[in-house]
């Protein structure tokens, strides 16, 4: 079994865990390690811990853990609300003509033969995405998203709509290789709040040291 994520926040409520590209949160039909696979040694109690919400298998960073189960219906309330911070950095295919700007583009799911992806289409759920540049490099761009609305693929879908995909994504045209987006920052505003930020991962560390310095 691969090393357990580090952990970023706990407490006897919650713990925030930083996911590594390419390690899925739930088992997967084709086997091999989960971040479900580490609950045991993360367990406060007789049952639990559960997931509170998804993070993409080849997205890194944030992943909140509930450890109680009045946590885990409590924080998933707070998202649905949208009462809940999400903010992600990504490296773009290219540079965004602007500097900022909000994407309101509703989403929905296409399917073709056994593959799937999500399309803007005026049929689908309200989606709302605020980005922003942080730097560029080489002809690439790194871009922080907050997300208003969380719809699957939300930012990657959205990223493709502006013409930039993320670098490395396989279903949106961001070409190949480990794909290079982080859910960067998560915070509930809870009494007392849970926050907490995730590093780089190391296939998108240089990138972001040369545009930002160290973080």
């Amino acid at each position: 079994m691969a090393e357990p994520p580090g952990i970023l926040f706990q407490d006897n409520r919650a713990l925030v865990v930083n996911k590594p590209a390419g390690l899925p949160a739930y088992p997967g039909r084709a086997g091999g390690t989960s971040v479900e696979d580490f609950f045991p040694s993360w367990r406060r109690g007789k049952t639990g811990p559960w997931l509170a919400h998804r993070l993409d298998q080849d997205t890194a960073g944030c992943l909140l853990i509930a450890r109680r189960k009045t946590f885990l219906l409590e924080a998933q309330a707070l998202m649905a609300a949208g009462g809940a911070e999400k903010l992600y950095w990504a490296i773009l295919r290219g540079i965004p003509s602007a500097e900022a700007g909000e994407i309101n583009a509703p989403l929905a799911k296409l399917t073709e033969g056994r593959r799937w992806r999500m399309a803007v289409s005026a049929q689908g759920a309200p989606a709302r995405t605020f980005w922003r540049v942080l730097g560029a490099h080489a002809g690439n761009a790194l871009v922080e998203f907050k997300l208003l609305t969380g719809r699957t693929h939300q930012i990657r879908a959205h990223a493709a709509h502006l013409g930039h995909p993320v670098l490395a994504d396989p279903v949106y045209g961001g070409g190949p290789g480990p794909m290079c987006l982080l859910a960067r920052h998560l915070a509930l505003p809870l009494a007392p709040p849970v926050a907490a930020t995730a590093p780089p991962p190391p296939h998108m560390s240089a990138f972001v040291e040369t545009c930002l310095g160290t973080v």
